[in-house]
């Protein structure tokens, strides 16, 4: 076998393990407001959102799925990259999100308000709402996009948000399934 090869159980069985990723810094914090319907939104207001990734990898013969650091800083930049902004969803059926004239503000329609933020201080992200549900496909789609699961022979990844104590949802993609 060479050397990376994955090790073999039985015959033809590849051994697989799952990495738990749960730092402290792997957070963000991100002001929002979750939309219900054409007529009921959220206030403005802000959370600690906390990132943790399950990934599952066939175990090389190093002993090793793949380096940690790869997928920690990878998550540490998508988190750090959502810090401190206000998060709009560019794709609800009932906020119209555009950006002034000037381009130093993004300018959001939701029913008879409308509501003018700073520019450099807003994303706008391509999600139906900002929720734990939205973001953790958000985070999901951008930490496994490129060629990184053939690369490090990862077959799932599951990817949680959390919005508070006990509190957050997850998105998970599996490699002959995709987004589940």
């Amino acid at each position: 076998m060479q050397d990376g090869a994955s090790l073999t159980v039985g015959q033809g069985m590849t051994r697989h393990t799952t990495i738990q990723i749960r730092n402290q810094y792997l957070n963000f914090s991100a002001a929002h407001f979750t939309i219900f319907s054409a007529t009921e939104r959220e206030r403005l207001h802000g959370h600690n959102f906390a990132v943790r990734a399950n990934i599952t990898a066939a175990v090389g013969n190093d002993g090793l799925c793949f380096d940690y650091n790869v997928m920690k800083k990878k998550l540490r930049a998508l988190c750090d990259g959502l810090d401190e902004y206000l998060l709009l969803p560019n794709h609800s059926p009932y906020l119209e999100v555009s950006c002034s004239e000037d381009g130093r503000s993004i300018i959001a329609k939701f029913a008879d308000e409308e509501m003018t933020f700073l520019a450099a201080d807003t994303q706008v992200l391509p999600l139906a709402n900002i929720t734990a549900e939205e973001l953790s496909y958000h985070l999901l789609s951008q930490l496994i996009d490129g060629d990184l699961a053939a690369r490090y022979e990862i077959s799932d990844v599951e990817v949680f948000v959390g919005s508070g104590e006990g509190q957050s949802a997850s998105t998970r993609w599996n490699i002959t399934e995709g987004f589940l």
